[in-house]
């Protein structure tokens, strides 16, 4: 049955047959570029990507292309999401469901969750760790067109020590030598990012949130096999000490940070270390997700150690200019306070100090600046993928309006269209 679902789900989709041009006319554009909104603009699509976008006096709409009216909108680039696990198992009720997922259930649960986070506005997402290189496979498939979903950026599976965060779901690894090897196999799999995991974890019952549990002669030599491949490394931490650490040892991203403290933080913002705050795990107007999930006692407990020190990580990042990328280490869709996880976690952003502009760039220009891929996506720029979202007020304004997303287009295919 979910087979013929996901199967239905493609035939929703309008795609751009080689050669054929669309033009969106009517709709504001916002340029997160230059930081304004252009009135009245017209974009013009032709073989998936951007081949002219401005005001409409300036812009000609050719004679063969395929009008797409969305007077009275906003177009903002396709959000990005850049910590995602389309397989997340959470302790409680999701691992009892689970318990026993072969690797086909997982995949097609994966497809399902990138359909719906597609549906959702995210056009892009980066996958810190996922089990048996089910997304790379799944990556593969919607770039052929096979499976609707968001571009996805994957690490492979997450580098972890005997007794740290995730040892228990899956192999782990200890000593320089055993993770040189285990990042090559993640190299050799298709991982274009590699994830270490440096200190404990919300979702782990053993070792301190805080505590760094990753020596730095294992850290170094992750970041050692990375560089010689040319691709990036990005730490799961907790702990303000071992994130220090492995920013001098040159990680390129600092996924959570619960307990960062400013001086970190400013050697962060000196290196241009890549922050993702995943900020909707700890903060009270997202717990409505846990009880959804059955979360445990003892992860509450640990959740609520968290969230006030989480939060001022967050108002200092952004205090003292760290490179921030939205992440949500939720699935991007999934319902929180009224909204998606992915456009909740932008609003606190605004929250904790950031302009909505600053807000915006994060889930789009500043995301692709971080994955090296800005020349392609990230904004409505000529030459880039059409990933291109349609919303009912200006996000400059108030960040809130990407609560009103009614049109999906992902290199020129139309995904959701709410206004027709």
């Amino acid at each position: 049955m979910r087979i013929l679902l996901l199967l239905a789900a493609c035939l929703v989709c309008q795609p751009l047959l080689a050669g054929e041009t669309r033009a969106i006319v009517g709709a504001a554009l916002v340029d997160v570029i230059e930081g304004q909104v252009i009135p009245d603009a017209v974009v013009v699509i032709r073989d998936g990507r951007i081949t002219a976008a401005g005001p409409a006096a300036e812009t000609p709409v050719p004679e063969d292309a395929e009008r797409i009216d969305l007077e009275g909108k906003w177009l903002i680039p396709g959000l990005m999401n850049m910590h995602v696990h389309l397989g997340l198992i959470l302790p409680g009720l999701m691992a009892a469901e689970h318990a026993t997922e072969s690797d086909a259930q997982l995949v097609l649960r994966m497809a399902d969750n990138a359909r719906q986070s597609l549906y959702a506005g995210v056009t892009t997402i980066r996958q810190p760790g996922d089990r048996r290189h089910a997304d790379i496979a799944l990556a593969r498939a919607i770039d052929r067109g096979v499976l609707p979903g968001p571009r996805i950026v994957s690490s492979g599976e997450m580098l972890n020590i005997t007794g740290g965060h995730g040892a228990s779901m899956g192999t782990h690894y200890d000593g320089p030598y055993e993770m040189r090897k285990a990042a090559r196999l993640q190299v050799r799999a298709g991982a274009q990012w590699l994830k270490i995991a440096i200190s404990g974890g919300i979702a782990t019952p053993v070792g301190g949130i805080g505590q760094g549990l990753m020596t730095p002669d294992e850290i170094s030599a992750v970041v050692d096999i990375a560089e010689r491949h040319g691709i990036k490394v990005t730490a799961h931490s907790g702990s303000d000490h071992a994130t220090r650490e492995a920013v001098e040892l040159g990680v390129h991203g600092v996924e959570h940070g619960y307990f960062l403290q400013r001086p970190t933080l400013q050697l962060m913002a000196e290196r241009g270390t890549w922050y993702v705050p995943t900020i909707v795990v700890s903060q009270p107007a997202s717990f409505d997700f846990f009880e959804r999930i059955g979360s445990p006692p003892w992860y509450m407990a640990r959740v609520y150690e968290v969230g006030q020190d989480h939060w001022r990580a967050l108002e200092m990042a952004v205090e003292e200019g760290v490179n921030i990328a939205l992440g949500t280490d939720q699935f991007p869709y999934e319902p929180n306070d009224g909204t998606t996880a992915t456009v909740r976690e932008a609003e606190y952003y605004v929250e904790a100090g950031m302009t909505p502009l600053q807000a915006l760039r994060s889930a789009t220009l500043a995301s692709a600046r971080m994955l090296g891929m800005d020349d392609s996506i990230g904004s409505l720029s000529p030459g880039k993928h059409a990933d291109i979202v349609a919303i009912e007020g200006d996000p400059l304004a108030d960040i809130s309006a990407l609560r009103s997303i009614g049109f999906v287009m992902k290199g020129g295919q139309v995904y959701r269209h709410d206004w027709e």
